[in-house]
């Protein structure tokens, strides 16, 4: 057993990343996620601050267990799960089954080469507490909609599956907009325009930004307005909406991405659901350097 042990998520992924480490490093996956909330009850201690209750799950005791083993005769640990939220929680469920301590190097990488990996191991950090929190208000969230709010949705809804923290307080917002709407009681109100004409000859078109409950205070206003010597108080620009093309000559990392959403959906053999799936099958086999949001690049060889 080599003394540095290095724990990513993928299998695929430790295989590519031992050979570039070499010898002196043994690298492990967990296989994404180790530990969840229970699946019976609710899990999370509401009077204690929403605290949430972790156990392994059944189907990664045996991982658990391996993983276990290798930490206790290496030497040095290194945390290489993936760089987005999901996981940084890895890594810190990593921390905890797995009791090392919180100043274990947790290192990421953004693509699958020599460089990559290498640089990355000479530049550890910690995990991140703030990213791990994030992921897990997100999960509790989860949890308590779909335990408080599903079983009302089985009783009203027939074949009803379960709620979803986005499209729950979406349904309410959709619903009391509705309501809002049908409640509504229509009324006239009149506004004021005036065509000006300045120093310089030029015409000016003006609006007042306060609108009149009733024909009369409307001309009344007017009617006022013709004796008036007007004068401009102050003048503030707006800025105008960007074109598309002004946008993705502005930023063309979004073409990229655009160009690969268009493509998802207008070719019968790619769906939006399937794309994810596929950039991480190029980016375990190094056949894309990067699965970053607007970039796709194509792998530079080391």
């Amino acid at each position: 057993m080599s003394k540095n042990l290095v724990i990513v998520e993928s299998p695929a992924k430790a295989k590519t990343i031992e050979k570039f480490l070499g010898k002196d490093f043994t690298v492990k996956s967990s296989i994404g996620h180790i530990r969840d909330m229970p699946k019976k009850g609710m899990g999370i201690d509401i009077e204690n601050n929403f605290e949430p209750t972790y156990e392994i799950t059944s189907d990664k005791k045996k991982v658990v267990a391996d993983l276990r083993k290798s930490v206790k005769i290496a030497e040095k640990v290194y945390l290489a799960t993936d760089e987005d939220r999901e996981g940084e929680a890895i890594a810190w469920h990593l921390l905890k089954a797995l009791n090392l301590p919180d100043n274990t190097p947790r290192i990421v990488f953004h693509e699958i080469t020599k460089g990559a990996i290498t640089s990355a191991i000479t530049q550890p950090r910690i995990v991140d507490q703030n990213i791990v929190d994030a992921q897990q208000a997100r999960r509790i969230i989860d949890r308590l909609v779909g335990f408080e709010i599903s079983p009302v949705l089985w009783r009203k809804v027939a074949g009803a599956r379960s709620a979803g923290r986005v499209q729950s307080p979406v349904m309410r917002l959709v619903v009391e907009r509705e309501r809002e709407i049908t409640e509504h009681i229509a009324k006239n109100t009149y506004k004021v325009k005036a065509e000006l004409v300045n120093d310089a000859g030029e015409l000016v078109e003006v609006k007042l930004n306060k609108d009149f409950a009733t024909k009369d205070e409307a001309l009344t206003f007017a009617k006022a307005l013709l004796d008036s010597k007007l004068s401009v108080a102050s003048i503030e620009k707006t800025l105008k909406a960007l074109s598309k093309a002004t946008f993705h000559h502005l930023y063309p990392a979004t073409r990229s991405l655009a160009k690969t959403r268009l493509f998802s959906q207008t070719n019968d053999d790619t769906r939006t659901k399937s794309l994810p799936r596929r950039c991480n099958y190029l980016y375990e086999n190094r056949l894309i350097h990067s699965i970053r949001r607007g970039n796709f690049g194509r792998r530079k060889s080391d």
